[in-house]
């Protein structure tokens, strides 16, 4: 199964269209850390992260990992081990918190952009979350809770996303 950003608003499950929203300064294949695009290709998702105090845990094929106050998401470039990788904040410098005060980070699934052999600034913390405005992100893809959940029911662990 096969995720497509059909255009800048809009995401194709199936026969399922889903409102969405994506990096404040469109797609690019030439992403880089901080530039607020999301990247353009075809990739595998992760885990789902879910805030266990807020939602149950919702219904997916995926694995589903609950999100603590210490997780976090490395976006440090002079970090080589830990870009772009699941962190504990404990000791580190430079992350995305996922343990937020507000919703956005509730539901999230990574999108395995720079996984494997990660490029230090070449972009991390490329996530697919929740929104409640649309307003776009800093190179995400958000969608509305009850499409996200809608989505996790479609989607399993061999379903790629296409960007572009």
């Amino acid at each position: 199964m096969i995720i497509i950003l059909k255009n800048k608003h809009s995401l194709k499950i199936d026969d399922f269209n889903f409102k969405c929203c994506i990096g404040k300064n469109g797609l690019s294949n030439k992403k880089r850390e901080g530039d607020k695009k999301t990247p353009i290709g075809i990739f595998n998702l992760g885990n789902l992260y879910y805030r266990n105090d807020r939602l149950k845990k919702p219904f997916t094929k995926l694995n589903c990992i609950k999100i603590h106050k210490r997780m976090g998401w490395s976006n440090n470039t002079k970090d080589k081990k830990n870009y772009n990788k699941l962190i504990d904040i404990k000791n580190q410098k430079k992350y995305e918190k996922l343990f937020r005060r507000d919703y956005k980070y509730d539901l999230i699934i990574p999108i395995k952009y720079n996984w494997k052999k990660n490029i230090l600034n070449k972009g991390s913390c490329i996530f697919l979350h929740l929104t409640k405005t649309y307003k776009p992100t800093a190179g995400c893809i958000a969608l509305k809770k009850k499409d996200f959940l809608i989505m996790l029911k479609l989607i399993n662990k061999k379903t790629k996303i296409k960007i572009c």
